[in-house]
Protein backbone atom coordinates (compact mmCIF):
# COMPACT_ATOMS: atom_id res chain seq x y z
CA UNK A 1 0.00 0.00 0.00
CA UNK A 2 1.26 3.46 -0.83
CA UNK A 3 0.06 7.02 -0.43
CA UNK A 4 0.72 10.21 -2.33
CA UNK A 5 1.74 13.76 -1.40
CA UNK A 6 2.81 13.02 2.16
CA UNK A 7 6.28 14.55 2.19
CA UNK A 8 7.78 16.37 5.14
CA UNK A 9 8.52 19.87 3.93
CA UNK A 10 11.37 21.77 5.54
CA UNK A 11 10.31 25.40 5.66
CA UNK A 12 13.08 27.91 6.41
CA UNK A 13 12.15 30.46 9.08
CA UNK A 14 11.58 34.09 8.23
CA UNK A 15 14.15 36.66 9.27
CA UNK A 16 12.59 37.50 12.61
CA UNK A 17 13.17 40.57 14.79
CA UNK A 18 14.41 40.29 18.37
CA UNK A 19 10.81 39.84 19.47
CA UNK A 20 10.53 36.80 17.19
CA UNK A 21 10.22 33.11 17.91
CA UNK A 22 13.50 31.53 19.00
CA UNK A 23 13.74 27.81 19.67
CA UNK A 24 14.06 27.71 23.46
CA UNK A 25 12.51 24.48 24.75
CA UNK A 26 12.92 20.74 24.30
CA UNK A 27 10.06 18.25 24.51
CA UNK A 28 9.97 14.46 24.50
CA UNK A 29 7.63 13.17 21.81
CA UNK A 30 7.85 9.51 22.91
CA UNK A 31 9.42 7.37 25.63
CA UNK A 32 12.55 5.44 24.81
CA UNK A 33 11.49 2.67 27.20
CA UNK A 34 8.32 2.07 25.17
CA UNK A 35 10.39 1.72 22.00
CA UNK A 36 12.88 -0.65 23.62
CA UNK A 37 10.09 -2.91 24.89
CA UNK A 38 8.46 -3.08 21.46
CA UNK A 39 11.80 -3.87 19.87
CA UNK A 40 12.50 -6.69 22.34
CA UNK A 41 9.16 -8.32 21.56
CA UNK A 42 9.83 -8.61 17.83
CA UNK A 43 10.55 -12.18 16.70
CA UNK A 44 14.11 -12.66 15.40
CA UNK A 45 14.53 -12.18 11.65
CA UNK A 46 10.96 -10.93 11.24
CA UNK A 47 9.40 -7.49 10.73
CA UNK A 48 12.67 -6.00 9.54
CA UNK A 49 11.02 -2.77 8.47
CA UNK A 50 9.40 -2.30 11.87
CA UNK A 51 12.67 -3.20 13.57
CA UNK A 52 14.43 -0.52 11.53
CA UNK A 53 11.74 2.00 12.57
CA UNK A 54 12.31 1.27 16.26
CA UNK A 55 16.06 1.46 15.84
CA UNK A 56 15.74 4.80 14.09
CA UNK A 57 13.65 6.09 16.99
CA UNK A 58 16.31 5.00 19.47
CA UNK A 59 19.13 6.46 17.40
CA UNK A 60 17.41 9.83 16.97
CA UNK A 61 16.32 10.08 20.57
CA UNK A 62 12.97 11.28 21.83
CA UNK A 63 13.55 15.00 22.29
CA UNK A 64 12.55 17.60 19.71
CA UNK A 65 12.77 21.36 19.60
CA UNK A 66 9.63 23.23 20.58
CA UNK A 67 9.07 26.80 19.44
CA UNK A 68 8.58 29.17 22.34
CA UNK A 69 7.88 32.86 21.61
CA UNK A 70 9.94 35.43 23.46
CA UNK A 71 7.65 38.09 22.03
CA UNK A 72 4.92 38.56 19.49
CA UNK A 73 6.70 38.61 16.10
CA UNK A 74 6.30 41.42 13.61
CA UNK A 75 3.52 40.31 11.29
CA UNK A 76 2.91 43.49 9.30
CA UNK A 77 4.46 41.95 6.20
CA UNK A 78 2.09 38.97 6.39
CA UNK A 79 -0.93 41.25 6.74
CA UNK A 80 0.30 43.16 3.70
CA UNK A 81 1.06 40.06 1.62
CA UNK A 82 -2.10 38.17 2.64
CA UNK A 83 -4.81 40.86 2.91
CA UNK A 84 -7.66 38.35 2.69
CA UNK A 85 -6.34 36.43 5.72
CA UNK A 86 -6.54 39.30 8.21
CA UNK A 87 -8.91 37.56 10.63
CA UNK A 88 -6.88 34.36 10.55
CA UNK A 89 -3.68 36.28 11.28
CA UNK A 90 -5.47 38.09 14.11
CA UNK A 91 -6.32 34.72 15.66
CA UNK A 92 -2.73 33.48 15.37
CA UNK A 93 -1.39 36.71 16.87
CA UNK A 94 -3.77 36.43 19.86
CA UNK A 95 -2.59 32.92 20.61
CA UNK A 96 1.07 33.91 20.27
CA UNK A 97 0.49 36.80 22.67
CA UNK A 98 -1.02 34.51 25.33
CA UNK A 99 2.12 32.46 25.87
CA UNK A 100 5.03 34.69 24.95
CA UNK A 101 5.67 35.93 28.53
CA UNK A 102 4.66 32.78 30.40
CA UNK A 103 5.99 29.28 30.96
CA UNK A 104 3.23 27.84 28.80
CA UNK A 105 4.04 26.18 25.51
CA UNK A 106 2.75 27.63 22.26
CA UNK A 107 -0.74 26.29 21.63
CA UNK A 108 -2.67 27.19 18.47
CA UNK A 109 -6.22 25.97 17.99
CA UNK A 110 -6.61 23.82 14.84
CA UNK A 111 -7.88 25.93 11.97
CA UNK A 112 -9.83 25.25 8.80
CA UNK A 113 -9.40 27.64 5.89
CA UNK A 114 -12.57 27.42 3.86
CA UNK A 115 -12.81 29.00 0.43
CA UNK A 116 -12.67 28.57 -3.36
CA UNK A 117 -9.55 27.37 -5.17
CA UNK A 118 -6.81 29.88 -5.83
CA UNK A 119 -7.27 32.26 -2.87
CA UNK A 120 -3.96 31.30 -1.26
CA UNK A 121 -4.99 28.83 1.47
CA UNK A 122 -2.02 26.50 1.06
CA UNK A 123 0.35 29.44 0.63
CA UNK A 124 -0.93 30.84 3.93
CA UNK A 125 -0.15 27.56 5.70
CA UNK A 126 3.43 27.67 4.40
CA UNK A 127 3.79 31.27 5.58
CA UNK A 128 2.67 30.28 9.08
CA UNK A 129 5.28 27.52 9.13
CA UNK A 130 7.89 30.11 8.13
CA UNK A 131 6.71 32.51 10.81
CA UNK A 132 7.06 29.88 13.52
CA UNK A 133 10.30 28.50 12.14
CA UNK A 134 9.21 24.85 12.24
CA UNK A 135 9.00 22.12 9.64
CA UNK A 136 5.75 21.44 7.86
CA UNK A 137 4.06 18.13 7.15
CA UNK A 138 1.87 18.25 4.05
CA UNK A 139 -0.88 15.81 3.14
CA UNK A 140 -3.08 16.24 0.07
CA UNK A 141 -6.34 14.44 0.69
CA UNK A 142 -7.38 14.75 -2.96
CA UNK A 143 -4.54 12.41 -3.99
CA UNK A 144 -4.87 10.04 -1.05
CA UNK A 145 -4.52 6.38 -1.99
CA UNK A 146 -4.62 4.85 1.49
CA UNK A 147 -7.11 5.56 4.24
CA UNK A 148 -4.60 4.94 7.02
CA UNK A 149 -2.06 7.54 5.97
CA UNK A 150 -2.53 9.71 9.07
CA UNK A 151 -2.60 6.93 11.65
CA UNK A 152 -0.54 4.15 10.07
CA UNK A 153 -1.56 0.57 9.33
CA UNK A 154 -0.92 -2.55 11.37
CA UNK A 155 2.47 -4.12 10.71
CA UNK A 156 0.60 -7.37 10.03
CA UNK A 157 -0.53 -5.95 6.70
CA UNK A 158 1.70 -6.41 3.68
CA UNK A 159 3.39 -3.16 2.73
CA UNK A 160 2.21 -1.42 5.90
CA UNK A 161 3.99 1.69 7.13
CA UNK A 162 3.76 4.35 9.78
CA UNK A 163 1.35 7.25 9.37
CA UNK A 164 2.10 10.83 8.47
CA UNK A 165 1.87 12.22 12.00
CA UNK A 166 4.28 9.63 13.37
CA UNK A 167 6.79 10.16 10.55
CA UNK A 168 6.70 13.95 10.89
CA UNK A 169 7.41 13.87 14.62
CA UNK A 170 10.00 11.07 14.52
CA UNK A 171 11.91 12.22 11.43
CA UNK A 172 11.51 15.95 11.97
CA UNK A 173 13.28 18.33 14.32
CA UNK A 174 10.25 19.84 16.04
CA UNK A 175 7.60 18.79 18.54
CA UNK A 176 5.18 21.38 17.15
CA UNK A 177 5.39 21.29 13.35
CA UNK A 178 2.68 22.79 11.18
CA UNK A 179 0.65 19.92 9.72
CA UNK A 180 -1.32 20.86 6.61
CA UNK A 181 -4.25 18.68 5.59
CA UNK A 182 -4.94 20.07 2.14
CA UNK A 183 -8.39 19.74 0.55
CA UNK A 184 -9.79 17.86 3.52
CA UNK A 185 -13.20 17.90 1.84
CA UNK A 186 -11.87 15.86 -1.10
CA UNK A 187 -11.47 12.64 0.88
CA UNK A 188 -13.16 9.93 -1.11
CA UNK A 189 -12.73 6.63 -2.85
CA UNK A 190 -12.85 3.17 -1.34
CA UNK A 191 -10.81 3.01 1.86
CA UNK A 192 -10.65 0.16 4.35
CA UNK A 193 -10.10 2.85 6.99
CA UNK A 194 -11.76 6.22 7.48
CA UNK A 195 -9.05 8.66 6.27
CA UNK A 196 -10.25 11.28 8.76
CA UNK A 197 -10.78 8.89 11.66
CA UNK A 198 -7.46 9.69 13.33
CA UNK A 199 -8.31 13.40 13.43
CA UNK A 200 -11.01 12.83 16.06
CA UNK A 201 -8.26 12.25 18.63
CA UNK A 202 -5.46 14.25 17.01
CA UNK A 203 -7.45 17.50 17.07
CA UNK A 204 -8.18 17.12 20.79
CA UNK A 205 -5.27 18.35 22.90
CA UNK A 206 -5.61 15.74 25.67
CA UNK A 207 -6.00 12.65 23.49
CA UNK A 208 -3.35 13.84 21.00
CA UNK A 209 -0.81 13.69 23.83
CA UNK A 210 -1.02 9.87 23.77
CA UNK A 211 -1.61 9.18 20.09
CA UNK A 212 -0.67 5.65 19.04
CA UNK A 213 0.27 4.95 15.46
CA UNK A 214 -1.14 1.58 14.40
CA UNK A 215 2.11 0.56 12.70
CA UNK A 216 4.65 1.38 15.43
CA UNK A 217 2.24 0.91 18.37
CA UNK A 218 4.26 3.36 20.45
CA UNK A 219 2.41 6.31 22.01
CA UNK A 220 3.64 9.68 20.76
CA UNK A 221 2.93 13.20 21.93
CA UNK A 222 1.19 14.96 19.05
CA UNK A 223 -0.47 17.53 21.31
CA UNK A 224 1.76 20.35 20.10
CA UNK A 225 1.16 19.84 16.37
CA UNK A 226 -0.26 22.97 14.72
CA UNK A 227 -3.08 21.87 12.43
CA UNK A 228 -4.08 23.81 9.33
CA UNK A 229 -6.72 22.25 7.07
CA UNK A 230 -7.99 23.65 3.80
CA UNK A 231 -11.27 22.98 2.02
CA UNK A 232 -13.57 24.32 -0.67
CA UNK A 233 -16.85 23.02 0.78
CA UNK A 234 -17.56 22.44 4.49
CA UNK A 235 -20.57 20.24 3.72
CA UNK A 236 -18.28 17.31 2.93
CA UNK A 237 -16.53 17.50 6.32
CA UNK A 238 -18.03 15.64 9.31
CA UNK A 239 -19.40 17.88 12.07
CA UNK A 240 -17.13 16.36 14.76
CA UNK A 241 -14.14 17.54 12.73
CA UNK A 242 -15.58 21.03 12.19
CA UNK A 243 -16.40 21.33 15.89
CA UNK A 244 -12.75 20.78 16.79
CA UNK A 245 -11.46 23.63 14.62
CA UNK A 246 -11.69 27.38 14.21
CA UNK A 247 -13.33 27.73 10.80
CA UNK A 248 -12.45 30.75 8.70
CA UNK A 249 -14.20 31.52 5.42
CA UNK A 250 -11.64 33.03 3.08
CA UNK A 251 -12.57 34.78 -0.15
CA UNK A 252 -10.48 36.38 -2.84
CA UNK A 253 -9.04 39.79 -1.90
CA UNK A 254 -10.89 42.88 -3.06
CA UNK A 255 -9.74 44.84 -6.09
CA UNK A 256 -7.30 47.14 -4.32
CA UNK A 257 -5.76 44.31 -2.30
CA UNK A 258 -5.43 42.21 -5.47
CA UNK A 259 -3.65 45.11 -7.18
CA UNK A 260 -1.17 45.32 -4.30
CA UNK A 261 -0.53 41.58 -4.42
CA UNK A 262 -0.02 41.69 -8.20
CA UNK A 263 2.39 44.62 -7.88
CA UNK A 264 4.44 42.89 -5.16
CA UNK A 265 4.60 39.74 -7.26
CA UNK A 266 5.73 41.70 -10.34
CA UNK A 267 8.58 43.29 -8.36
CA UNK A 268 9.48 39.98 -6.76
CA UNK A 269 9.73 38.11 -10.06
CA UNK A 270 11.66 40.97 -11.65
CA UNK A 271 14.12 41.02 -8.75
CA UNK A 272 14.62 37.25 -8.71
CA UNK A 273 15.86 37.04 -12.30
CA UNK A 274 18.79 38.60 -14.08
CA UNK A 275 16.56 39.33 -17.06
CA UNK A 276 14.25 41.31 -14.79
CA UNK A 277 16.51 44.37 -14.95
CA UNK A 278 15.57 44.73 -18.63
CA UNK A 279 11.95 45.49 -17.69
CA UNK A 280 10.34 48.56 -16.15
CA UNK A 281 10.61 48.69 -12.33
CA UNK A 282 6.84 49.05 -11.89
CA UNK A 283 3.85 47.70 -13.83
CA UNK A 284 1.35 50.15 -15.27
CA UNK A 285 -2.04 50.83 -13.69
CA UNK A 286 -3.91 49.12 -16.49
CA UNK A 287 -1.74 46.03 -16.02
CA UNK A 288 -2.57 45.93 -12.32
CA UNK A 289 -6.26 46.37 -13.12
CA UNK A 290 -6.10 43.39 -15.46
CA UNK A 291 -4.12 41.27 -12.98
CA UNK A 292 -6.61 42.03 -10.21
CA UNK A 293 -9.13 39.90 -12.13
CA UNK A 294 -7.01 36.78 -11.67
CA UNK A 295 -7.00 34.31 -8.79
CA UNK A 296 -3.85 34.56 -6.66
CA UNK A 297 -2.56 31.17 -7.76
CA UNK A 298 -2.78 32.32 -11.40
CA UNK A 299 -0.84 35.55 -10.95
CA UNK A 300 2.71 34.18 -11.06
CA UNK A 301 2.00 32.18 -14.21
CA UNK A 302 0.36 35.20 -15.78
CA UNK A 303 3.32 37.47 -15.05
CA UNK A 304 5.80 34.91 -16.37
CA UNK A 305 3.76 34.55 -19.55
CA UNK A 306 3.56 38.33 -19.90
CA UNK A 307 7.29 38.84 -19.37
CA UNK A 308 7.99 36.20 -22.02
CA UNK A 309 5.57 37.69 -24.52
CA UNK A 310 7.03 41.17 -24.02
CA UNK A 311 10.54 39.82 -24.51
CA UNK A 312 9.56 38.08 -27.73
CA UNK A 313 8.02 41.35 -28.93
CA UNK A 314 11.25 43.22 -28.19
CA UNK A 315 9.67 45.45 -25.54
CA UNK A 316 11.01 46.46 -22.13
CA UNK A 317 7.53 47.06 -20.72
CA UNK A 318 4.80 44.48 -20.22
CA UNK A 319 1.46 45.39 -21.77
CA UNK A 320 -2.03 44.11 -21.06
CA UNK A 321 -2.05 42.20 -24.35
CA UNK A 322 0.83 40.11 -22.98
CA UNK A 323 -1.36 38.74 -20.19
CA UNK A 324 -3.53 35.63 -20.42
CA UNK A 325 -7.26 36.17 -20.23
CA UNK A 326 -8.51 37.14 -16.76
CA UNK A 327 -11.24 35.34 -14.85
CA UNK A 328 -13.82 36.55 -12.37
CA UNK A 329 -13.22 36.99 -8.66
CA UNK A 330 -15.07 37.42 -5.43
CA UNK A 331 -14.16 39.49 -2.38
CA UNK A 332 -14.33 39.50 1.40
CA UNK A 333 -13.50 37.33 4.39
CA UNK A 334 -15.54 36.22 7.35
CA UNK A 335 -15.25 34.09 10.45
CA UNK A 336 -17.74 31.25 10.69
CA UNK A 337 -19.06 31.06 14.24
Amino acid sequence: MTSDATDLVTVPPRELPRSGLPIALMRSVYRLGDVERRLEKLPPKEHESLRATYQRMLDRGCERFQVKPSGVPAMDQLYDDLPNFGLVLDDVKRQLALCHDSRDALEITPMLLLGPPGVGKTHFAREIAQLLGTGMGFLSMSSLTAGWVLSGASSQWKGARAGKVFETLVDGEYANPVMVVDEIDKTGGEHAYDPLGALYSLLEHDTAGHFTDEYAEVPIDASQVIWVATANDARAIPDPILNRMNVFEVHAPDREAARRIAGKLYRSIRGEHDWGSRFAPEPSDDLLDAMSQLAQREMRRAWMTAFGNAKLAGRDAVQTRDLPEASGRRAGIGFVQ
